[in-house]
């Protein structure tokens, strides 16, 4: 009767351990899944900033798309930074619980702000602009020679 006291003493031990180790295990993988979805995102930016810096001027909002797609891209590589440094911290540490709890609000103000700011490119529209994309004649000599 002891040995299955102890041994039941022993797995409810072992259960209390796991979750612990879970948790910090979830919040890594978490933190990979938005590091992920931020590569994404920073793909997106960079294609939308050749673009914009290939139509140059003739754009329309040429210069607060540049601004825009710009920030956009530093406070995502921000964000990347910060994802590693959250992600090297262990949460079944009482010290680095209060770190990690405040970038992690950091994280979330930067990828809101990212956020509006790409809903606002999208509204400015890379495709779309009243004034077509023209080549001029050198970037059309250019082409011709490639």
């Amino acid at each position: 009767m002891a040995q299955i006291a102890t041994t039941m003493a022993n797995a409810f031990s072992n259960e209390s351990e796991m979750k612990a180790m879970d948790a910090n295990r979830y919040a890594t993988k978490k933190t990979i899944a938005q590091g992920m979805l931020d590569i994404a995102l920073l793909t997106a930016n960079a294609s939308q900033l050749k673009y914009i810096l290939q139509v140059g001027e003739q754009h329309q909002f040429y210069k607060l798309m540049l601004i825009m797609i710009s920030l956009s891209i530093v406070l995502q590589l921000l964000v990347g930074i910060l994802f590693v440094l959250i992600g090297s911290l262990n949460i079944n540490h009482q010290k680095d619980q209060t770190a990690a709890m405040i970038i992690n609000d950091v994280i979330l103000v930067v990828i809101f702000v990212i956020s509006v700011l790409n809903v606002i490119i999208s509204g400015f529209g890379i495709e779309y602009s009243s004034q077509p994309f023209i080549l001029t004649e050198q970037q059309t000599k250019l082409l011709r020679d490639l």
